[in-house]
């Protein structure tokens, strides 16, 4: 019993197994391998590598954008003039990276919180059993007093009087003007991982060039300053169009950087996206066009509440920072080797299955490939008490002096090679 956990231990820590191979030489088969293995050695080199960067650890940017408009508006509404700067056209006015500029407006002024008619076709009626008091209406101004209003034959409601009539929006819009505000983007990001700050305000955009430029694609595309007009056009909308009923856009600044190179080189690139307002689609064709909000402005008046209701049309600004960064890290170069390297047995079992299922001589590739135990030769070997590997060997022995055939001995390679024609 010691003698054979001494063996055991002996074989464990002591001895080396190995699969053991078989060399086919088959024309077919070696080009089908060799090709599998071609394919994946693209694989690796060209998308692992080079397309994905797979040697390349990732990080994405923490991100902070601050913006700041400047432009100063004019309209002439029915001999009433006036001038709108910053604090009148855009919502909110703190600088965030989302926002509104008004480029159309329905005023109201004057609203008191009264009695009166309401619009025609939001209630109408033709007696006092129509108006039902105290009903409120989800699209109607205020709460019903149970009173028909025979001059206009709608109801009487209680709301800020004279209710707002929203049915005619003014075209042109009232603030073509806004096509020259300038938009001024401020924005830095951090890379955690590789402990790398940056701002668009890179290397050479001074305040000397920032006085001066603005913002073009080909000529100054580093120039954080954009003219609303070119926002609009470079998203692929018409201005006077979104300025009418309003949209959206968003500005995406991109940061792909790869920091193997100098840090200098991660710049920032700016894109336009229309997101909605499309000139091409009619009022038909979708519910609820453009982008409209309301605010009002409250005063009194000979101690009486009242306020001056403005529904605006505007286009809304979203500015998205998009984020990858790159460098070398010895630990994903090796996961994508050591996976590279996995996916070369591909071959190997394509090839395995083309030799045992699909040539004609399958039946001889199998019998090359495993090695098949006999029962009886195990017992035999065991009434003799000996190891089967020596009982084979003796068999194979007495045969070769018999001159039989070799054939049936397991380890025999005998009749192994095969001709390629």
């Amino acid at each position: 019993m010691k003698s054979q956990i001494t063996n055991a231990l002996s074989d464990f820590f002591f001895e080396y197994e190995t699969p053991r191979q078989v060399l086919v030489r088959n024309r077919r088969v070696g080009v089908v391998c060799r090709l599998i293995q071609l394919g994946v050695l693209a694989y690796i080199i060209g998308w692992v590598f080079i397309y994905e960067k797979g040697y390349q650890s990732t990080d994405t940017a923490v991100s902070s954008v601050f913006t700041k408009m400047k432009g100063v508006g004019y309209t002439n509404v029915h001999g009433d003039e006036r001038v709108w700067d910053v604090d009148d056209y855009v919502f909110p006015p703190q600088g965030d990276s989302s926002f509104v500029v008004m480029t159309n407006y329905i005023i109201t002024e004057g609203q008191s919180m009264e009695k009166c008619p309401e619009l025609k076709g939001k209630h109408n009626c033709s007696s006092d059993a129509d108006c039902e008091g105290g009903r409120l209406k989800r699209t109607g101004h205020g709460q019903m007093t149970g009173v028909c209003v025979n001059e206009t034959k709608t109801c009487q409601v209680l709301a800020w009087c004279p209710v707002e009539d929203d049915n005619n929006i003014p075209d042109p819009p009232l603030l073509m003007s806004a096509e020259n505000y300038t938009l001024f983007i401020k924005n830095s990001v951090t890379f955690p991982l590789f402990g790398v700050t940056r701002s668009n305000l890179v290397e050479g955009i001074d305040a000397g060039y920032i006085s001066k430029c603005l913002y073009s694609p080909d000529e100054a595309p580093l120039c954080p300053i954009f003219k609303l007009g070119d926002i609009v056009k470079l998203s692929g909308f018409n201005f006077e169009t979104i300025a009418r009923v309003g949209g959206a856009i968003g500005i995406v600044v991109d940061w792909t950087c790869n920091f193997d190179v100098d840090v200098k080189h991660c710049k920032p690139k700016y894109n336009f996206h229309g997101l909605y307002g499309n000139p091409a689609e009619t009022d038909k064709a979708k519910a609820s066009v453009g982008y409209n909000f309301r605010y009002a402005k409250h005063y009194l008046e000979d101690k009486i509440q009242k306020r001056t209701l403005l529904k605006v049309f505007g286009i809304r600004i979203d500015i998205i920072v998009q984020s990858l960064a790159r460098k070398f890290d010895i630990i994903p170069t090796l996961t994508a080797i050591g996976s590279g390297v996995g996916i070369f047995g591909v071959a190997t079992v394509v090839c395995d299955l083309v030799l045992l299922y699909l040539l004609p001589k399958r039946e001889f590739y199998k019998n090359m490939k495993f090695k098949y135990t006999d029962t009886q030769a195990q017992q035999d070997s065991e009434s003799l008490g000996l190891d089967t590997s020596v009982y084979y060997a003796l068999e194979a022995n007495a045969r070769q002096v018999q001159g039989t055939d070799q054939s049936n001995d397991p380890d025999s390679e005998a009749g192994s090679i095969e001709t390629q024609k």
